[in-house]
């Protein structure tokens, strides 16, 4: 039994250190943009049925509880919070957030398509509108050399008064990516998530219809990372290492006690 308890307790400790690892990621990103935090999950392991409540305790009687010992902990997911961040006014005309639900597209290199809500967009040199690592938000906006004031509107239509035009020409539209389990989508680094089959398919839209968020210019989300919050949690998943420590010293201990005796 001794044994036991001390895989039980080893258990224990990988799991709050997993739980460690994913507060230490949500803390290192508090300041990255449209950064939503990440909770683990954790499940029991299986159980060990010495004796099944109900089984016969005699010819005439049955047990009333059973003796079913546990094996542990694990942990059974992460799970993204997709709570709405702080929108940050930037007064920069190529910033965009997304009030509400929703992701911003953009295609990576070799053709895959991506989503993120950060969109600290700028101006390619050849006039594409771009992330920070270059890459193209879909569907692709080009914006003339010369295109003067660039004003995108709540539903991600993007227009720009070009010399010589009385009124501001459309260059395209911004569309806002929805999916049915937003939770599914798989995390590719660099603000990217990437679609999987437990997501869905993509559903494209106007910023602002069917449940999409509208389109803020100059304006940026901030991570919902709470500092406070992951404190907070910081300190409970220590003082549960801590106490599973103890339990292995205390097991260990037991242990040494019994060798002596024996």
């Amino acid at each position: 039994m001794s044994s036991s308890a001390l895989r039980v307790a080893r258990t224990g400790l990988e799991a709050q250190d997993a739980r460690m690892r994913v507060i230490a990621n949500n803390l290192a990103n508090v300041g990255t943009t449209g950064f939503k935090k990440d909770r683990a999950n954790f499940a029991t392991l299986a159980y060990q049925d010495q004796r099944v409540a109900g089984q016969r305790s005699s010819g005439e009687t049955a047990y009333a509880t059973g003796i079913n010992l546990g094996t542990g902990v694990a942990v059974q997911s992460t799970s993204q919070i997709v709570t709405q961040g702080t929108l940050d006014t930037t007064d920069n005309g190529l910033d965009l957030a997304l009030d509400g639900d929703g992701y911003f597209q953009v295609e990576l290199p070799g053709g895959q398509l991506a989503y993120t809500r950060a969109g600290n967009f700028a101006r390619s040199a050849e006039g594409m509108l771009v992330t920070q690592q270059g890459y193209a938000v879909q569907p692709a906006i080009s914006i003339p050399e010369d295109a003067g004031t660039i004003s995108i509107g709540t539903d991600g239509t993007v227009t720009a008064q070009i010399p010589g035009q009385s009124e501001p020409a459309e260059l395209g539209q911004i569309q806002v990516a929805r999916f049915a389990n937003s939770a599914g989508l798989q995390a590719l680094g660099d603000n990217f998530l990437g679609e999987t089959a437990a997501s869905g398919p993509v559903q494209l839209g106007a910023g602002g219809e069917g449940g999409r968020g509208q389109v803020r210019q100059g304006m940026l989300e901030a991570s919902n990372v709470s500092i406070v919050e992951e404190l907070v949690e910081m300190i409970e998943a220590q003082r549960a290492y801590e106490i599973n420590s103890k339990m292995i010293s205390s097991v260990d201990e037991m242990l040494r006690n019994a060798n002596q005796v024996l």
